[in-house]
């Protein structure tokens, strides 16, 4: 079929919003890698792309220095791309099925020390408005583990002070509830008495109150719009380098939070729930962060652990 790959890219916008129910940022990374494969081909028929095709472009990122991780994200996504066109009958096979996928480095996610962690959340001390919507930011982070994305999207009527629970909208836009602590409550309840000029309601979602058309969102800029993931980046990072000397990204924190957990005995199954992961093999990459905790555990526990050998 003589279609350019071009042509078929607004029908892909479509699956991804409509029927896979994308959130926006993830729409634009999807569309931005195929973008980029399409400029490489020059955007001519699908017919005339086969794996050898795809693996020359893989090559090409690689002759770039561009990271395996970020590659084989690019390959996911024209696996998507492909199979869609594969379901609508445009190619009779998905050439991308058969590409294998980059051997991935063993590289673990940044995370910070407790004390630094409470370092970088006691960093805002200001009274003015900013730096307590700055603090609970902070504390939201480190409490809840949720995503940058997430805690932007967050209104008013998502936070259940009474029962320290928030409601989180996460990848897919699937709803999970999160528990969050005493410190992030009590700084999310003074920030929003003094945006509001009142206390804020008591939101009962937890017992199925649905979301309202108009939203609250619950973190504001200087114009009194959403804040952005931009925005919440940028102020991560500026409090990481006065506390800390040195930047931190938000997903660090999320990171932290799951390690910490982890590091105090917190089943791997919990921790999954929290994060929002849809697969287990997503979270156990912490257990290699806990590695030194579980070690110690098990020299002090096991009968043939290092404890007991010590002894004879």
């Amino acid at each position: 079929m003589d279609i350019s790959l071009v042509s078929l890219k607004d029908e892909f916008l479509k699956y991804l919003t409509a029927e896979r129910n994308l959130s926006e940022h993830t729409v634009r990374n999807y569309l931005s890698d195929l973008e980029q494969f399409i400029k490489f081909t020059g955007g001519g028929s699908i017919s005339a792309i086969g794996h050898l095709e795809i693996r020359g472009y893989l090559g090409h990122l690689h002759r770039l220095g561009i990271k395996r991780s970020s590659i084989a994200r690019k390959l996911a996504v024209l696996r998507t791309f492909f199979r869609y066109l594969h379901r609508e009958g445009y190619i009779e096979k998905n050439p991308a099925k058969i590409v294998a996928t980059p051997k991935q480095e063993k590289v673990l996610p940044p995370y910070l020390s407790v004390d630094d962690a409470f370092r970088l959340v006691e960093t805002p001390r200001g009274d003015n408005l900013s730096s307590i919507r700055d603090k609970a930011i902070l504390e939201l982070f480190y409490s809840s583990g949720i995503r940058v994305g997430e805690l932007v999207s967050l209104d008013e009527e998502d936070v259940n002070f009474s029962d320290g629970l928030i409601k989180v909208r996460g990848k897919g836009r699937k709803e999970r509830i999160v528990p969050i602590g005493t410190k992030a409550i009590e700084t999310l309840k003074e920030y929003m008495e003094r945006k509001n000029g009142t206390k804020p309601q008591e939101s009962s979602f937890i017992k199925g109150g649905l979301r309202g058309i108009i939203s609250n969102p619950l973190f504001l800029n200087r114009s009194g719009r959403r804040l952005t993931a931009r925005s919440v980046r940028r102020i991560v990072i500026k409090y990481s380098r006065e506390s800390l000397k040195q930047p931190v990204s938000p997903h660090a924190l999320r990171h932290s939070f799951a390690t910490h957990l982890l590091d105090a005995g917190a089943d791997l199954r919990a921790i999954q729930e929290l994060l929002g992961h849809s697969s287990l093999s997503t979270t156990q990459k912490y257990t290699h962060l806990g590695m030194d905790k579980l070690m110690e555990v098990y020299d002090k526990s096991h009968p043939r652990g290092r404890k007991f050998a010590d002894k004879s």
